[in-house]
């Protein structure tokens, strides 16, 4: 779950899809920075992730081990293919910091099913080249695309993690299913315009499979977490929802509650069936934790 901030981005729309041939890059549209995306059979959704990149020279693919034409078709994008075994999303991302030849100071992290937009691209490049000299990172924000729309209340847009970081200036650790910033030297600031995020591009069983595996690892995090008070009431929306957390999975009935709280008191319902499918399923996945962290306590596993 993340925490929604008070910073309102325009709505900006899908790009249309765009063709597998890559197009030429013109020295204007270019950005100096660097992209690592994390890949494991990603052959559905890759492509157009890395069309959506036409404007970066330098995309790293770090792959764990795919068996399908993941790695395949980055290479035949243009991109750099490193292969490590995955463990955790904050492990994976360091990794990629420590042993990918990055060419750039700055470094733009992305999963295969999320799209870097025309207006998210001039963000980055406007961010990167008005940022002092104290700024470590942005935190990024998406737009949670499914059935054709944007969930925007249903997901509580804007909501953050932090993808782009100076090297050197900050690393990863492990939070829940995820990760959060680590070793940070310098501010944190934030990019307003989103990237697309297709979460559910591959159906809802592999979106359901995919948190079935997430919850075990947020149910021992959360369960072994202390709430963090001062984070709590941390200006940044980030660092106020890794508070939370523990927090609210402790709540009798939390899964009905946040189903709730999305789908009546965020407005989730104005967004027809993909917005009650997805509320649904969100509360299903807080279930899921709450049933682990009960199995945990009692020792059955």
């Amino acid at each position: 779950m993340e925490t929604a901030s008070t910073l309102a981005p325009s709505e900006v729309n899908r790009q249309p899809d765009v063709p597998s041939v890559r197009r030429s890059r013109t020295s204007e549209s270019r950005a100096p920075v660097s992209v690592v995306i994390l890949t494991r059979n990603e052959e559905h959704d890759l492509p157009q992730c890395l069309e959506s990149l036409d404007w970066c020279d330098d995309v790293h693919v770090l792959d764990s081990g795919s068996t399908d034409r993941t790695v395949a078709m980055a290479r035949e994008h243009g991109a750099t293919v490193e292969v490590n075994p995955f463990v955790s999303f904050g492990q994976q991302r360091n990794w990629a910091l420590d042993h990918c030849r990055l060419q750039h100071e700055w470094v733009l992290f992305l999963d295969a099913d999320e799209v870097a937009s025309v207006e998210f691209r001039q963000a980055v490049q406007q961010a990167i080249k008005e940022a002092a000299p104290n700024v470590a990172g942005f935190y990024c924000c998406w737009k949670l695309m499914f059935c054709g729309r944007w969930l925007r209340r249903c997901d509580s847009f804007p909501k953050w993690q932090f993808r782009l970081l100076r090297v050197g200036r900050a690393r990863f650790t492990d939070f829940g299913h995820g990760q959060k910033e680590a070793e940070v030297k310098g501010e944190i600031d934030y990019i307003n315009t989103p990237y697309d995020h297709y979460a559910l591009s591959k159906g809802l069983g592999a979106w359901v499979a995919r948190h079935n595996v997430y919850s075990d690892r947020e149910a021992r995090e959360r369960l072994g977490a202390r709430v963090d008070w001062k984070r709590l009431f941390s200006r940044h929306g980030s660092q106020r929802n890794q508070a939370l957390r523990p927090l609210v999975s402790r709540l009798p009935g939390w899964p009905v509650l946040r189903f709730f709280w999305m789908y009546l008191a965020k407005l989730g319902f104005v967004e027809g069936v993909p917005g009650l499918i997805y509320c649904a399923g969100i509360a299903f996945y807080e279930f899921l934790i709450q049933a682990k962290m009960y199995e945990l306590r009692r020792g059955d596993k």
